[in-house]
């Protein structure tokens, strides 16, 4: 990304800067999150750490970190909208949010997507090497992802 978009753009982890009904209106129609309730959006950014993109006051990003801040993370919900898509911020974004330093001590980082393994794999994602150590269970009682 050259300089001058850099300087167009900024990231902030402000929740109070957060643009919630984007941000809703965003995944509630992404694979991932699919009809996703307000309140559920509402839960999750405030239980964690959470990376604004913006031009202006405008937010054109969102991704969140799911923590302790020293053994794990779960990195999630990372989007870039649409028509700012193609210039490097989606790269620039995700690179910020792994250099963020009060994440430098996390040992495991984890994620999921459908599509963009090549983005992730520039940052030493990959493909988990013992996948049947890992379980998941599911609560049928709450919302669905």
């Amino acid at each position: 990304m050259n300089e001058e978009l850099k300087h167009k753009f900024y990231i902030s982890t402000d929740k109070s800067k957060l643009d919630i009904k984007a941000i809703h209106d965003f995944l509630q129609s992404s694979y991932c999150s699919e009809n996703i309730p307000l309140r559920i959006v509402e839960k999750s950014i405030q239980n964690s750490l959470c990376f604004g993109l913006y031009e202006s006051n405008t937010q054109l990003g969102f991704a969140r970190v799911i923590t302790d801040y020293a053994t794990s993370a779960l990195l999630k919900d990372v989007f870039i909208l649409e028509p700012y898509r193609g210039q490097g911020l989606g790269k620039w974004f995700v690179n910020y949010i792994l250099e963020y330093p009060e994440l430098q001590d996390v040992q495991r980082w984890l994620l999921g997507t459908k599509d963009a393994h090549g983005l992730y794999r520039r940052y030493g994602f990959k493909n988990l090497t013992e996948p049947e150590k890992i379980m998941m269970r599911l609560n049928h009682n709450a919302h669905h992802l």
